[in-house]
Protein backbone atom coordinates (compact mmCIF):
# COMPACT_ATOMS: atom_id res chain seq x y z
CA UNK A 1 0.00 0.00 0.00
CA UNK A 2 1.38 3.38 -1.37
CA UNK A 3 1.38 5.36 2.38
CA UNK A 4 2.86 8.67 0.88
CA UNK A 5 1.55 11.49 2.86
CA UNK A 6 -0.32 14.13 0.72
CA UNK A 7 -2.01 16.28 3.16
CA UNK A 8 -1.89 16.54 6.82
CA UNK A 9 -5.55 17.14 8.22
CA UNK A 10 -5.75 18.05 12.62
CA UNK A 11 -3.48 14.93 12.65
CA UNK A 12 -4.80 13.08 10.17
CA UNK A 13 -2.87 11.97 7.26
CA UNK A 14 -4.08 12.22 3.48
CA UNK A 15 -2.21 9.68 1.48
CA UNK A 16 -1.70 8.40 -2.14
CA UNK A 17 -3.87 5.23 -1.55
CA UNK A 18 -6.47 7.52 -0.49
CA UNK A 19 -5.90 9.21 -4.03
CA UNK A 20 -6.01 5.91 -6.01
CA UNK A 21 -9.09 4.69 -3.64
CA UNK A 22 -10.99 7.72 -4.80
CA UNK A 23 -9.39 7.90 -8.34
CA UNK A 24 -10.88 3.95 -9.01
CA UNK A 25 -14.31 4.93 -6.96
CA UNK A 26 -14.69 7.81 -10.18
CA UNK A 27 -14.47 4.66 -12.97
CA UNK A 28 -14.84 6.17 -16.29
CA UNK A 29 -14.62 9.96 -14.72
CA UNK A 30 -11.46 9.62 -13.10
CA UNK A 31 -9.55 10.15 -16.78
CA UNK A 32 -10.49 14.15 -16.18
CA UNK A 33 -8.74 14.17 -13.05
CA UNK A 34 -5.64 12.14 -14.12
CA UNK A 35 -3.64 15.62 -14.40
CA UNK A 36 -2.01 17.65 -11.88
CA UNK A 37 -4.54 20.23 -11.47
CA UNK A 38 -7.00 17.13 -11.31
CA UNK A 39 -5.23 15.64 -8.73
CA UNK A 40 -4.86 18.72 -6.47
CA UNK A 41 -8.50 19.18 -6.49
CA UNK A 42 -9.02 15.43 -5.56
CA UNK A 43 -6.78 16.14 -2.68
CA UNK A 44 -8.70 19.24 -1.43
CA UNK A 45 -11.71 17.16 -1.37
CA UNK A 46 -9.97 14.14 0.29
CA UNK A 47 -9.39 16.71 3.03
CA UNK A 48 -12.37 18.55 2.87
CA UNK A 49 -13.86 15.18 4.15
CA UNK A 50 -11.11 14.80 7.06
CA UNK A 51 -12.50 17.87 8.47
CA UNK A 52 -16.11 16.49 8.41
CA UNK A 53 -14.44 13.69 9.99
CA UNK A 54 -12.87 15.59 12.63
CA UNK A 55 -15.79 17.95 12.99
CA UNK A 56 -18.42 14.61 13.63
CA UNK A 57 -15.71 13.19 16.29
CA UNK A 58 -15.47 16.17 18.65
CA UNK A 59 -19.14 16.94 18.27
CA UNK A 60 -19.59 12.79 19.37
CA UNK A 61 -22.40 13.06 16.36
CA UNK A 62 -21.08 9.07 15.96
CA UNK A 63 -23.63 8.76 19.59
CA UNK A 64 -26.59 10.30 17.98
CA UNK A 65 -29.31 7.17 17.40
CA UNK A 66 -29.98 8.15 13.41
CA UNK A 67 -26.21 7.77 12.99
CA UNK A 68 -26.58 4.70 14.97
CA UNK A 69 -29.73 3.20 12.88
CA UNK A 70 -27.51 3.89 9.55
CA UNK A 71 -24.40 2.47 10.86
CA UNK A 72 -26.34 -1.10 11.78
CA UNK A 73 -28.34 -1.12 8.46
CA UNK A 74 -25.13 -0.56 6.74
CA UNK A 75 -23.17 -3.62 9.08
CA UNK A 76 -26.32 -5.57 7.99
CA UNK A 77 -25.98 -5.02 4.98
CA UNK A 78 -22.38 -5.16 4.73
CA UNK A 79 -22.22 -8.51 6.30
CA UNK A 80 -25.02 -9.93 3.88
CA UNK A 81 -23.12 -9.25 1.10
CA UNK A 82 -19.96 -10.81 2.63
CA UNK A 83 -21.53 -14.34 4.01
CA UNK A 84 -23.28 -14.27 -0.01
CA UNK A 85 -19.79 -13.78 -1.25
CA UNK A 86 -18.46 -17.05 0.82
CA UNK A 87 -21.45 -18.92 0.31
CA UNK A 88 -21.25 -18.55 -3.31
CA UNK A 89 -17.27 -19.02 -3.63
CA UNK A 90 -16.33 -22.09 -4.32
CA UNK A 91 -18.96 -22.44 -7.05
CA UNK A 92 -16.13 -22.97 -10.31
CA UNK A 93 -15.94 -23.81 -14.19
CA UNK A 94 -13.32 -26.12 -15.29
CA UNK A 95 -12.15 -26.48 -19.02
CA UNK A 96 -13.47 -29.67 -19.99
CA UNK A 97 -16.77 -28.18 -18.86
CA UNK A 98 -16.46 -25.62 -21.12
CA UNK A 99 -15.85 -27.75 -23.59
CA UNK A 100 -18.37 -30.34 -23.31
CA UNK A 101 -21.17 -27.27 -23.22
CA UNK A 102 -19.92 -26.09 -26.50
CA UNK A 103 -19.82 -29.91 -27.92
CA UNK A 104 -23.62 -29.67 -26.87
CA UNK A 105 -24.70 -27.22 -28.19
CA UNK A 106 -22.52 -26.48 -31.34
CA UNK A 107 -26.22 -25.05 -32.96
CA UNK A 108 -26.28 -22.68 -30.76
CA UNK A 109 -22.79 -21.01 -32.05
CA UNK A 110 -23.32 -19.69 -35.32
CA UNK A 111 -22.66 -16.45 -36.55
CA UNK A 112 -25.07 -15.25 -38.97
CA UNK A 113 -25.33 -14.11 -41.91
CA UNK A 114 -23.55 -10.46 -42.87
CA UNK A 115 -22.92 -8.44 -46.03
CA UNK A 116 -20.87 -5.58 -46.46
CA UNK A 117 -22.13 -2.59 -48.28
CA UNK A 118 -21.83 1.20 -49.45
CA UNK A 119 -24.13 3.95 -49.71
CA UNK A 120 -25.31 7.33 -51.03
CA UNK A 121 -27.51 9.15 -48.65
CA UNK A 122 -29.58 11.96 -50.06
CA UNK A 123 -32.50 14.09 -48.97
CA UNK A 124 -35.02 13.42 -51.95
CA UNK A 125 -35.72 10.57 -54.21
CA UNK A 126 -35.37 12.61 -57.11
CA UNK A 127 -32.14 13.57 -56.01
CA UNK A 128 -31.01 9.95 -55.83
CA UNK A 129 -32.89 9.10 -59.06
CA UNK A 130 -30.31 11.57 -60.78
CA UNK A 131 -27.32 10.09 -59.33
CA UNK A 132 -28.59 6.43 -59.94
CA UNK A 133 -28.91 7.71 -63.51
CA UNK A 134 -25.18 9.05 -63.82
CA UNK A 135 -24.16 5.68 -62.20
CA UNK A 136 -25.46 3.74 -64.61
CA UNK A 137 -24.13 6.07 -67.42
CA UNK A 138 -21.04 5.63 -65.90
CA UNK A 139 -20.39 9.61 -65.69
CA UNK A 140 -18.77 8.48 -61.71
CA UNK A 141 -17.94 5.66 -59.82
CA UNK A 142 -20.45 4.78 -56.84
CA UNK A 143 -17.44 5.92 -54.80
CA UNK A 144 -17.06 9.01 -56.75
CA UNK A 145 -20.89 9.67 -56.10
CA UNK A 146 -20.71 8.88 -53.01
CA UNK A 147 -17.80 11.75 -51.94
CA UNK A 148 -19.72 14.33 -53.81
CA UNK A 149 -23.21 13.80 -53.10
CA UNK A 150 -23.51 11.49 -49.53
CA UNK A 151 -24.75 13.50 -47.17
CA UNK A 152 -23.46 10.44 -44.38
CA UNK A 153 -20.19 10.17 -42.77
CA UNK A 154 -19.11 6.88 -44.66
CA UNK A 155 -18.98 9.74 -47.87
CA UNK A 156 -14.76 10.04 -46.82
CA UNK A 157 -14.42 5.81 -47.34
CA UNK A 158 -16.51 6.02 -50.54
CA UNK A 159 -19.99 5.39 -48.56
CA UNK A 160 -18.68 1.88 -47.43
CA UNK A 161 -20.18 0.90 -44.07
CA UNK A 162 -18.32 -2.40 -43.66
CA UNK A 163 -19.66 -5.54 -42.34
CA UNK A 164 -23.12 -6.05 -40.49
CA UNK A 165 -25.51 -8.34 -39.54
CA UNK A 166 -29.54 -8.26 -39.32
CA UNK A 167 -30.58 -6.28 -36.53
CA UNK A 168 -27.95 -3.53 -37.18
CA UNK A 169 -29.35 -1.39 -39.54
CA UNK A 170 -32.88 0.04 -39.68
CA UNK A 171 -35.40 -2.16 -41.30
CA UNK A 172 -35.94 -0.57 -44.85
CA UNK A 173 -32.43 -0.12 -44.91
CA UNK A 174 -31.62 -3.94 -43.96
CA UNK A 175 -34.38 -5.78 -46.22
CA UNK A 176 -32.94 -3.81 -49.34
CA UNK A 177 -29.01 -5.01 -48.41
CA UNK A 178 -29.95 -8.61 -47.47
CA UNK A 179 -32.37 -9.02 -50.55
CA UNK A 180 -29.65 -7.68 -53.18
CA UNK A 181 -27.51 -9.40 -55.66
CA UNK A 182 -23.19 -9.02 -55.15
CA UNK A 183 -22.03 -5.99 -57.15
CA UNK A 184 -25.88 -4.93 -57.99
CA UNK A 185 -26.97 -0.80 -56.76
CA UNK A 186 -30.43 -0.67 -55.39
CA UNK A 187 -33.42 1.63 -56.51
CA UNK A 188 -33.83 4.55 -53.88
CA UNK A 189 -34.70 3.03 -50.65
CA UNK A 190 -36.92 5.26 -48.58
CA UNK A 191 -35.68 5.50 -44.51
CA UNK A 192 -35.85 7.70 -41.79
CA UNK A 193 -32.87 9.29 -42.90
CA UNK A 194 -33.64 10.22 -46.43
CA UNK A 195 -32.98 8.21 -49.77
CA UNK A 196 -30.23 5.60 -49.94
CA UNK A 197 -28.57 3.86 -52.96
CA UNK A 198 -26.91 0.75 -51.62
CA UNK A 199 -24.16 -1.41 -53.47
CA UNK A 200 -23.87 -4.50 -52.16
CA UNK A 201 -19.89 -5.40 -51.76
CA UNK A 202 -19.74 -8.85 -50.56
CA UNK A 203 -22.23 -11.48 -48.56
CA UNK A 204 -21.22 -13.56 -45.97
CA UNK A 205 -23.16 -17.17 -44.82
CA UNK A 206 -23.87 -18.11 -41.82
CA UNK A 207 -20.48 -19.69 -40.06
CA UNK A 208 -19.92 -21.41 -36.93
CA UNK A 209 -17.99 -19.53 -34.17
CA UNK A 210 -15.08 -21.03 -32.91
CA UNK A 211 -14.31 -22.77 -29.34
CA UNK A 212 -12.11 -19.78 -28.91
CA UNK A 213 -14.48 -17.29 -29.75
CA UNK A 214 -17.28 -19.13 -27.64
CA UNK A 215 -15.25 -20.09 -24.10
CA UNK A 216 -15.45 -16.57 -22.07
CA UNK A 217 -19.03 -16.33 -22.98
CA UNK A 218 -19.62 -19.96 -21.76
CA UNK A 219 -17.58 -19.83 -19.07
CA UNK A 220 -19.47 -16.59 -17.98
CA UNK A 221 -22.86 -18.37 -18.15
CA UNK A 222 -21.87 -21.33 -16.19
CA UNK A 223 -20.20 -19.55 -13.62
CA UNK A 224 -23.64 -17.86 -13.19
CA UNK A 225 -25.44 -20.57 -13.43
CA UNK A 226 -23.01 -22.33 -10.80
CA UNK A 227 -23.12 -19.19 -8.72
CA UNK A 228 -26.84 -18.52 -8.83
CA UNK A 229 -27.46 -22.72 -7.48
CA UNK A 230 -25.18 -22.50 -4.66
CA UNK A 231 -26.91 -18.83 -3.69
CA UNK A 232 -30.39 -21.20 -3.76
CA UNK A 233 -29.06 -24.17 -1.96
CA UNK A 234 -27.42 -21.99 0.91
CA UNK A 235 -31.01 -19.86 1.05
CA UNK A 236 -32.95 -23.38 1.48
CA UNK A 237 -30.38 -24.76 3.87
CA UNK A 238 -30.95 -21.42 6.05
CA UNK A 239 -34.86 -22.07 5.66
CA UNK A 240 -34.15 -24.80 7.84
CA UNK A 241 -32.33 -23.50 10.46
CA UNK A 242 -33.91 -20.07 10.61
CA UNK A 243 -38.40 -20.43 10.37
CA UNK A 244 -39.10 -17.98 7.82
CA UNK A 245 -43.15 -16.46 7.79
CA UNK A 246 -43.89 -14.70 4.89
CA UNK A 247 -47.26 -12.45 5.35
Amino acid sequence: MNEKILATVGGLAVTEADLAAMMQALGPRAERYNTAEGRRALVEELVAQKLFLLDAQKNLLEAEAEFQAQLKRAKESLLTEYAIRKAIAKADVKEEEVRAFYDENTDKFTQGETVNASHILVETEEEAARIAAELAAGDKTFEEAATAYSSCPSKEAGGNLGEFGRGQMVPEFEEAAFSMEVGTVSAPVKTQFGYHLIRLNAKNEPKPVSYNEARESIYQKLIADKREAAYRSRVNQLKILFPVDIR
